[in-house]
């Protein structure tokens, strides 16, 4: 009999979850990176905190130390049961995790559970026509629980995640008996804010019962494949094909080589396995096929346009079918190309500039931004304006206030640049790559602003200036430049042919170097040094891709050339 499932493989690739269990290669389990070990200490910390903190609120609550004290405990109707450790549903092959049990009644003399889980990561996004159920730490119940509007859960992959492991672990409990019909559980998210979900309902279709049930009969029908190919050898059960977990995926290397060989379709960005199935069944194999289909009849096509039958229907099907296969067409087109492409035409490409020119950005750590850097180039002389690099920095306790007090000498330093500029009839021009990043920390940096420092009228009046004086390169850049998927600055600012110093770059790996950064240990001062090489660096990719954008990315060949 196979391993049971967890709850990370009810979405995990098929192949992935096939392999797991024995593959038809020789394997060696690779070491985890760094980055990821950090995410998952930071993950193991956080739900500590949070249930050190549910403890002390709930002083009846019961800290569990097996499956059989769990089983017994739930039997006697415990109400809050930390860490309980669940048997595996045996019948079901599936075991599961969950971080606290909350007791909601009884169901023909069996105590029914809620279970909650507790993720290191945002939860919630604004959404102006819906409302969760919120909870909190000393009242766990969900009849405790208030509706806060205009919230709902984020769209992202990380909370799908969570959604599947929380129908997961209620699918469990329910074949113990002790499962809520209504399939109500928690998510508790890195700001330990507690949220509800009935997952019986259709109010969640990313993560309901509904789609955890298909996603599940899939993998389970992967388990029995593989126990046949355990059993008597012959074909895989299972073929590799590009999921969104590939970057971190421990097989990436062996099912790549394979997928390159094919020119696979489905390493076309961003496809699902849906998709992908659906382009495999229609004679679309490669990326090759995929970028030869026109584009603009897709487009119609999924707007639901009339087009004119001329026999080339393929077009008209797939773009019913296939969600924005026009962008997938022009990725594959940038495949084929060998290059980026134009999307706009030439004469419309290019980003604004100014006799001063400032490239900004920021580095945090957690939710505190400690750093802000600034590369300074004069397109003309200004008086009192030194072209270079400016770091404003602070190694000490990442607090609100130190956070407040470093923006605040950046602003001022910011401020006399662009108002002696402005003195001497100068146009100054301040760029960031994806500003949503810069105006968070911004905006957080004024709450409680620190003297001398800018108000949040201050910054809204920067922001609203014209003709503007903040350009998010971001957003120029996806409005000209088709890539294969990938659209961040190290993708861009490395077309152009710039190179960081750094053999890594990452914002991830940043955060390890500043943990270093901020300890007494010898290798303290060069890990800062390190940090801030890097930092200009980003600020110098910033000038290196507008650059690129004012001059050789106007040759590029158009996405709508023919191949």
């Amino acid at each position: 009999m196979a391993e049971p499932l967890r709850s990370d493989e009810i979405v995990a690739c098929v192949h992935r979850v096939a392999l797991n269990r024995g593959q038809p290669f020789e394997y060696v389990v690779p070491g985890l990176s760094n980055e990821i070990a950090r995410r998952q200490r930071d993950a193991d910390l956080h739900r500590h905190a949070t249930l050190q903190e549910i403890a002390m609120a709930n002083p009846d609550a019961v800290e569990a130390t097996s499956a059989s004290q769990t089983a017994r405990l739930m039997r006697d109707g415990v109400a809050l049961i930390l860490r309980p450790r669940l048997k595996p549903d045996v019948h079901g092959q599936r075991r599961a995790v969950a971080h606290v049990l909350v007791r909601l009644g009884r169901h023909e003399d069996i105590y029914t559970y809620a279970p909650i889980i507790i993720k290191n990561n945002e939860i919630i996004e604004p959404a102006s026509t819906r409302r969760l159920l919120e909870g909190s730490l000393d009242r766990l119940l969900p009849s405790d629980a208030t509706f806060t509007d205009g919230v709902g859960p984020r769209s992202t992959l990380t909370v799908t995640k969570n959604g599947i492991a929380l129908a997961h672990v209620t699918r469990v409990l329910q074949a113990t008996g002790h499962g809520d019909v209504l399939g109500r559980a928690a998510m508790i998210d890195r700001h330990r804010r507690v949220w509800w979900f009935d997952l019986a309902s259709d109010n969640f279709p990313r993560f309901n019962f509904a789609t955890y049930d298909n996603f599940y009969r899939e993998r389970l029908n992967v388990l029995s494949a593989h126990d046949e190919w355990l059993a008597n050898g012959g074909e895989f059960p299972t073929r590799p094909y590009w999921h969104r977990e590939c970057p971190e995926c421990p097989y990436a290397p062996y099912c790549e080589s394979q997928l390159e060989a094919l020119d696979d379709v489905s390493l076309t960005r961003y496809t699902n396995a849906d998709q992908q199935l659906i382009l495999h069944d229609h004679g679309i194999d490669t990326r090759a096929q995929l970028a030869r289909l026109d584009p603009h009849r897709a487009k119609l096509a999924r707007s639901k346009s009339p087009v004119i039958r001329d026999g080339t229907e393929l077009e008209d099907h797939l773009g019913r079918l296939v969600d924005k296969l026009d962008d997938l067409i022009y990725r594959a087109r940038a495949h084929e190309r060998g290059s980026y492409l134009r999307i706009e035409d030439a004469a419309n490409m290019g980003c604004p500039t100014a006799d001063v020119e400032i490239d900004v950005d920021m580095e945090s750590y957690d939710d505190a931004t400690y750093l802000w850097g600034a590369y300074v180039t004069l397109n003309a002389p200004v008086a009192g304006v030194a072209p270079g690099y400016q770091a404003f920095v602070q190694w000490g306790e990442l607090t609100p206030e130190m956070e407040a007090r470093n923006f605040a000498d950046f602003w001022k330093w910011f401020a006399e640049v662009r108002d002696t500029c402005h003195e001497q009839a100068r146009s100054v021009a301040a760029y960031c790559f994806w500003a949503q990043a810069e105006d968070s920390a911004m905006n957080r940096a004024v709450v409680e602003p620190f003297e001398g420092g800018p108000t949040r009228d201050d910054l809204d009046a920067f922001r609203g200036v014209t003709p503007p004086e903040w350009i998010d390169l971001h957003d120029c850049a996806k409005r000209q430049i088709q890539t294969t998927g990938p659209l961040g600055l190290k993708q861009l600012a490395g077309a152009s042919g710039f190179h960081w110093r750094d053999e890594h770059p990452s914002g991830e790996a940043s955060m390890l170097w500043y943990e270093v950064a901020v300890s007494t240990t010898d290798d303290a001062t060069a890990s800062r040094q390190r940090i801030l090489e890097y930092n200009e660096d980003d600020c110098r990719a910033t000038k290196a891709l507008r650059d690129w954008l004012n001059g050789p990315a106007k040759t590029l060949p158009h996405r709508d050339e023919p191949l």
